[in-house]
């Protein structure tokens, strides 16, 4: 409940200097500049490694929620640090799907670099304070900040994203929309070029060809009209044996449990159809595998490949269609 207002012309006074000394507060902090403490990074970086550092072990989504970034940009923004050598990502022992965020040795020196000019900069600044008037201001920028984070939690909690809705079938633009993912992501994580793009595009145009199809089968995540999750199946009717191709989750659903949704319809529709279902991936993909195991995937071949344009530990996995419970006369 909130705090009954003062009268409103003394409210309306006390918010225009809040905002004004916001932002001066925001100004001199240096907030303002391309980056920030005297670092090379901009300011959400510093903000990111400060607290991975206060909180080793942290994922993505916890670090995306106390910034208040989206986990789209908070991805990008832990791949920029790990590709700076700064941060790294270290599967947790709970559950092979996620990964514990952790800086490098070169992360924890920037750290304590950006400790030690916040803390001469504060100390600077408090010497021209009264100590009376130092822990007035330490309280008083306290309550401000709860407050703040109250009321940015409450809009969060209404705003939340609803319910994922899971299409099967072609849609208009989801051909282009998965390639997209496929061609960022592994640009990103695995350094895959324009010639894995063009594999992913010309393959997929190809399928969405020959749908609708009872032994084939495309599902979809879509929000208006963009795609951000995929999954298909490419079966056989002659010899029982399906491919299960172009799986891929956007960094803002991950964690959410799209992809395993995705994979428990895929599995459904094989078993229906097919005696065995295979995929194909490489070595690396921790997350991925640890979810096609617990589908009953099984690594059946690895071996040095090139299949998607650049050297990778090639890997297929085969999935058998469990025998039918009997059941007692």
């Amino acid at each position: 409940m909130d705090i009954v207002d003062a009268p409103v012309q003394l409210r309306d006074k006390t918010i225009l200097e809040l905002r004004e000394f916001s932002r001066k507060l925001v100004r001199e902090l240096g907030f303002m500049r391309s980056t920030l403490a005297e670092s090379d990074l901009a300011p959400s970086a510093v903000h990111a490694i400060l607290e991975i550092g206060a909180t080793p072990g942290m994922q993505a989504r916890d670090l995306a929620q106390l910034l208040r970034l989206d986990k789209s940009n908070a991805s990008r923004q832990i791949t920029k640090l790990e590709m700076a050598g700064l941060v790294e990502r270290i599967a947790s022992s709970d559950d092979a799907r996620s990964s514990a965020l952790h800086l490098t040795k070169a992360g924890q020196q920037l750290r304590k670099r950006i400790d030690k000019f916040a803390t001469d900069q504060v100390s600077s600044a408090l010497r021209k304070l009264a100590p009376s008037d130092q822990q007035s201001l330490v309280r008083a920028l306290s309550l401000y900040a709860s407050a703040l984070a109250q009321d940015n939690d409450a809009k969060e909690t209404q705003g939340a994203t609803p319910a994922v809705q899971i299409v099967e079938g072609y849609r208009p633009g989801c051909i282009g929309g998965i390639v997209s993912l496929h061609a960022r992501y592994y640009s990103q994580h695995s350094g895959f070029g324009v010639y894995f793009e063009k594999l992913v595009a010309t393959g997929l145009a190809e399928f969405a060809g020959t749908l609708p199809d009872p032994d084939r089968q495309l599902w979809l995540v879509c929000d208006n009209g963009r795609t951000l999750a995929s999954l298909a199946i490419d079966g056989n009717a002659q010899t029982r044996v399906a491919h299960l191709r172009w799986f891929i989750v956007d960094d803002t659903l991950r964690g959410t449990g799209v992809g395993r949704q995705l994979m428990t319809r895929a599995m459904a529709f094989v078993d229906e159809r097919f005696d065995e279902t295979y995929l194909w991936t490489f070595k690396g993909l921790d997350a991925a595998r640890h979810l096609y195991e617990a589908f009953g995937f099984e690594l059946a071949e690895e071996a040095e490949g090139t299949q998607w344009g650049k050297p990778v530990v090639e890997q297929r996995f085969v999935r058998h269609r469990a025998p039918p419970k009997r059941t007692c006369p």
